[in-house]
């Protein structure tokens, strides 16, 4: 019977927990609305301790925008597919990441960087790399090293 007691105790904190990590501070729905007035179907998630992101659909695209507690604007992404990337980040792709598997495609956008960041595989090895229009490489970081140090900041 105390097994059971501390198993509905554990199981209510966990979905207190997950509740309240859906709803973002005032500040922060409206900075978003601000932002991003005709999104439809948006849904939150607190990716760390002080970062909101949305999820949402706006003029058909799968987008994601990301805020801290204080309604401060960290960055958007745009999916979209890969024959829409311009030519510049293809010659880009095909001449540094020959024989890399694209995955994720998205238009990225911070308040310094705006470019198109691309999931690519070979092998073993996952990046994250982050092109420019003119197809300059911007950023470039291990995916895997990202997913880990993502799962310590969890646990």
């Amino acid at each position: 019977m105390k097994n059971f007691v501390i198993l509905i105790i554990a199981l209510s904190m966990i979905s207190v927990s997950a509740f309240s990590q859906k709803n973002p501070p005032e500040i922060v729905k409206r900075e978003f609305t601000k932002k991003y007035a005709s999104a439809q179907s948006i849904k939150w998630n607190s990716e760390e301790k002080n970062e909101w992101e949305a999820e949402f659909t706006m003029d058909g695209k799968k987008m994601s925008a990301s805020y801290d507690n204080s309604g401060k604007w960290i960055e958007s992404e745009t999916k979209i597919m890969e024959k829409d990337l311009p030519a510049s980040v293809v010659s880009t792709l095909n001449k540094d990441f020959q024989g890399y598997k694209k995955g994720q495609v998205e238009i990225f956008e911070n308040p310094e960087i705006k470019g198109f960041e691309l999931g690519l595989k070979k092998g073993e090895t996952s990046i994250e790399v982050i092109i420019d229009n003119s197809g300059k490489i911007i950023k470039k970081t291990d995916a895997n090293k990202e997913d880990e140090k993502a799962e310590k900041v969890k646990k």
